[in-house]
């Protein structure tokens, strides 16, 4: 029998997806399609740390690594999303 990998992902990818909802009221020139391309741009930002269930990680997480952790995926969202306006707002110039 196969082994199951659904359960597979990215750590980073609940946490972006959260970001971006938060930070989308800032960024009104893009619209609700634009932030999954948002997300793409700050995960291939963010080093790739792959876990089965969440609490694998968050166990094993201190508090100083969590606070960084959030530090860097605010980051990555921001400059994420100005990259992707900026994107948009040279397309719109054509």
């Amino acid at each position: 029998m196969p082994a199951d990998f659904h359960t597979l992902r990215n750590y980073y990818e609940r946490q972006v997806i959260e970001c971006v909802n938060d930070h989308a009221l800032n960024y009104p020139m893009l619209t609700e399609e634009q932030h999954p391309d948002v997300a793409c741009v700050a995960l291939n930002r963010l080093p790739p740390r792959y876990i089965r269930h969440e609490v694998d990680l968050a166990f094993y997480l201190t508090e100083k690594e969590r606070t960084e952790n959030e530090r860097v995926i605010d980051e990555a969202v921001r400059y994420a999303f100005e990259f992707v306006q900026a994107r948009f707002a040279m397309r719109a110039r054509r």
